[in-house]
Order: structure tokens, then C-alpha cells, then sequence
């Protein structure tokens, strides 16, 4: 009787069994969104394809025919002749001189005072705080003047070094927004321990701190370099002689008061970004990563 039971039941716990479901189908609508996002991206990479056909073309070609024909042939005479106009042996060397010293002092101030606010226990970090971040919201342009004034006043005006001061006051308040963030992701027992194993605050930041926070400090140190290598309004204003001006200040060369060289300026556009271009793209998920980091709980 048991036999014929545990026999019976077999089958019936087979049929029991739930069944596979169907494949879904396909859906429609991920096609769609492939197809918007397609198109989107054409459109958003279509003023660089722009630039690059403009600094292709011969200019009597481009002005005959217009900038949205395709041009009846190409030319690379517009970057020799952009290299000569816009003076970019001289130019290319400040804004490489500024690059060097600027940015890693910047990145470097501001992973300190990052640090000072995320794990170190100190008067005022709030106020102090307040008081960093409140730079993100002044507007570069209604300090022109008074940054001209000071600078005139203090002689650094008409110098590539005198540059240094406007832009650190403008470039630390993000990397500080960013980097304090990351900071405060880092475990408090890292810190602890290494307290008790007797190391310093100094010691915790250069030995700890900075290498566990390769991914926000590579994401900084790349917006702020081209931060640095674009900013167009500190230099026009406090630069005059031709030996020191930056990169986007010798693009204005190619404007004249009767003509205009278009072909020569897209071609010197695209020698001036192709640096920060490269090293955007090649750094471009340490960029994500150390945006994304600060972002979530760990």
C-alpha cells in the first residue's frame, strides 16, 4: 500500500512542478530608446564634427559654399598657418606653465583642507565650510574689477604667474566640495587605528588618506586642468604683451576688424583642446568613479 502511494504521488509532484514561463518578446520600446539615443548622440557630437570638416577646408571654399556644404576638398595648410597666427609656440608654453604649477598646488590645498573638514574634529569646520562653499556661488564676472585693482595694486598684472592667485580662489571651492565628500566615505577605524599605532594627522594624510583616494583626487586634478587650460576672462583682462598670453587668448588672433580667418580658427580650436581631449577621454573612468564616489554610502 505504501509502494502504490509514493508511486501515485511521483507523478503528481512532477505535474506540481511549475513550468518555465514564455520568453518574453522583444520589447518595442528599448528599440525606440536606442534609436532616440542614437540620434541624440549625432546631435551632440555634430559641432565637433562641424569643427573638425571646417579646419579641413580651404577658406575661399568655405566662404563660397558656406560652413554646412561639404567642402569640395581638403587642405592641413589651416593648422600650419593656426600655429603661426595664434602664436601657439608662446601660448601652448604659458598655459603648460600655468597647468604645472597650478593645478597640483590647487589639488593639493584643497585634499588638505578636505581632509581638515571630513575627520578632523576642529572649531568652526562649519563655518569654515560655509565660508569655502560660499565661493561656489560668486560669479566670476562681477569680480573683474576688484581682481584688477588688487592685482594692479600688487604688480602681478601682464604676468602668467600673477594667474596663479584668481585662479586657485575660483578652482578651490569645487575640489573641496568634491574631495571632503569623498573623505567622509573612508572608514573612521582606518583613521582611529592609525591614531593609535601613534601616527599624526600629517602622517594619516599623506600615508592613508591620498592613496585611498587615488579615484577623487585624478577626477579633480582633470577638471581642474581644464578649468585651467580653457579659463578665457582672468587672462584676457590681466594679460596684455603677446609673451604671455595663454592659449584661448591667442585664438582671438585670427579675429580681424575686416575679416574673419573661420577655417584657421577651427583649426586652432582643434590644436588647443586635443591635449585635454586625450587626457579626458583616458582618465575618463577615474572621472566617473571619483564623481560617483561621495555620492552613495559604503
Amino acid at each position: 500500500m505504501t509502494s502504490t502511494t509514493s508511486a501515485t504521488s511521483a507523478p503528481a509532484t512532477r505535474a506540481a512542478a511549475p513550468a518555465r514561463p514564455p520568453a518574453k518578446k522583444k520589447s518595442r520600446g528599448g528599440l525606440a530608446l536606442t534609436v532616440v539615443l542614437a540620434a541624440a548622440a549625432v546631435f551632440w557630437i555634430s559641432p565637433l564634427a562641424l569643427l573638425v570638416v571646417t579646419a579641413l577646408r580651404p577658406l575661399a571654399d568655405f566662404v563660397g559654399n558656406g560652413p554646412l556644404s561639404w567642402p569640395a576638398a581638403f587642405t592641413w595648410e589651416n593648422f600650419a598657418d593656426a600655429w603661426d597666427i595664434g602664436n601657439f609656440a608662446t601660448t601652448y608654453g604659458n598655459s603648460a606653465l600655468l597647468l604645472i604649477l597650478k593645478v597640483p598646488l590647487g589639488v593639493l590645498i584643497s585634499a588638505m583642507l578636505g581632509f581638515a573638514l571630513a575627520k578632523l574634529r576642529m572649531k568652526f569646520s562649519r563655518t569654515v565650510m560655509f565660508t569655502v562653499f560660499l565661493g561656489l556661488t560668486i560669479p566670476i564676472y562681477i569680480t573683474i574689477v576688484p581682481v584688477f585693482v588688487m592685482m594692479k595694486t600688487a604688480g602681478a598684472t601682464d604676468s602668467v604667474l600673477g594667474l596663479i592667485g584668481p585662479y586657485l580662489a575660483f578652482g578651490i571651492p569645487f575640489e573641496v566640495l568634491v574631495l571632503q565628500s569623498f573623505f567622509r566615505q573612508l572608514p573612521d577605524e582606518i583613521v582611529e587605528a592609525a591614531r593609535v599605532d601613534g601616527a599624526g594627522d600629517w602622517r594619516i594624510f599623506w600615508r592613508i588618506v591620498l592613496p585611498l583616494s587615488a579615484p577623487a583626487l585624478v577626477t579633480v586634478l582633470i577638471l581642474d586642468a581644464v578649468a585651467t587650460w580653457n579659463e578665457f576672462l582672468f587672462a584676457l583682462i590681466l594679460l596684455n604683451s603677446d609673451a604671455n598670453k595663454t592659449l584661448p587668448v591667442g585664438l582671438l588672433n585670427f579675429q580681424g576688424q575686416f575679416s574673419n580667418n573661420n577655417t584657421g580658427l577651427a583649426a586652432g580650436i582643434l590644436i588647443a583642446v586635443v591635449p585635454i581631449l586625450i587626457a579626458y577621454t583616458l582618465l575618463q573612468r577615474w572621472i566617473v568613479a571619483g564623481l560617483t564616489a561621495g555620492a552613495t554610502k559604503g
